[in-house]
């Protein structure tokens, strides 16, 4: 009951705030996030704001700056009811301000730009969009965290540090990883999605830091942290990562899926699940082991994702695990 009561009470502040803001700033951008495509649509995502916020860090500046900046990237005016238009089709934002538009799928493939735009005005963007080729052998789903990028989420106090004072050109992207996806993407013929507990607000910022370390680039699917009338911040870790992984294997019927994590957060479990919920569609799990590794039930629950019969790659690094794993599918393939 108190949480409900505080839920309503702090939806009802946010939106008295949110109208003042709607009010006092007139202006409407549309910030592009990568969308996907399904087999009867492509999935294009983005968000209207008054204004976007993007840092230009240097990597010798202070942590205060770095945490300031940071700050800076939470402090969004969305704006929610706003028409958004694209190839003959519309949708309105959301209370947060986002926006999906389903258009029809047709025969493109590969990268595509689909310029959206507010409509009754000249805002309008190029919002990018992933479409697999129908030469796709398997789709990697991926975490960030102490997977791809060095954070020490497997401990709450080293993560907020790290998170809140580095910046894009400070935030290291593990070399192994780079290495890795490149094996796994096969010069872009396998799709790379990417899943994450960070909010939205970091999407730009995440994708500076992996285009600057030359990660393969993929959608990524992150979370909305604020308030809600239905929700009082959005889902848990589990429950987002899992459902990103149902969605993702609904848009790609028939193909297989590799997983990638680490055991900071437990994904172990939460890929057990998936396995369970989709059988013989996880072709494999790769967990990148952190920090102190795994504890006692991320190493009970990695024991039962191989008695499942499902490969399990884990160790401190990825070093040499792209070609393991691509000898290991392709045996699974061909049987």
């Amino acid at each position: 009951m108190v949480r409900k009561a505080l839920h309503a009470v702090v939806w009802r502040i946010e939106r008295v705030i949110d109208a003042v803001r709607g009010q006092r700033d007139k202006r409407r951008v549309i910030e592009p996030y990568i969308g996907y495509a399904t087999p009867d649509h492509l999935v294009v995502r983005g968000r209207v704001l008054t204004a976007l916020r993007r840092n230009a860090p240097r990597a010798e500046q202070s942590r205060w700056v770095n945490f300031r900046q940071m700050l800076g990237l939470f402090l969004t005016d969305e704006v929610a009811d706003v028409e958004i238009s694209a190839e003959g089709m519309t949708a309105h934002t959301d209370e947060e301000g986002y926006f999906t538009l389903l258009l029809a799928r047709d025969d493109r493939r590969g990268w595509q730009d689909v310029i959206v735009r507010i409509v009754d005005t000249d805002v309008a963007v190029a919002c990018p969009v992933m479409i697999a080729g129908d030469d796709a052998a398997f789709v990697v789903v991926s975490d960030i965290d102490d997977t791809m990028l060095r954070t020490g989420a497997y401990s709450l106090a080293r993560n907020l540090w790290t998170s809140l004072t580095g910046n894009a050109l400070t935030r290291q992207v593990f070399p192994d990883a780079v290495t890795f996806m490149q094996h796994l993407t096969e010069g872009g013929r396998n799709p790379v999605y990417y899943v994450s507990s960070s909010p939205w607000n970091l999407h730009d910022f995440l994708a500076t830091i992996f285009d600057r370390a030359g990660l393969v680039r993929g959608p990524k699917f992150l979370r909305d942290l604020g308030v809600s009338r239905t929700q009082f911040i959005t889902g848990t870790h589990g429950d987002h990562k899992g459902g990103s992984i149902d969605t993702l294997i609904a848009a790609h019927p028939g193909l297989p899926f590799v997983l990638v994590g680490d055991t900071g957060q437990h994904d172990a479990f939460v890929y057990l699940d998936a396995i369970a919920r989709h059988p013989g569609r996880i072709a494999a799990v790769v967990l990148r082991e952190p920090g102190p590794g795994p504890d006692a039930e991320s190493r009970e629950a990695m024991a039962r994702i191989e008695q499942a019969g499902t490969p399990l790659l884990h160790g401190p690094t990825f070093e040499g695990f792209g070609e393991r794993l691509l000898v290991l599918l392709n045996e699974g393939l061909r049987t």
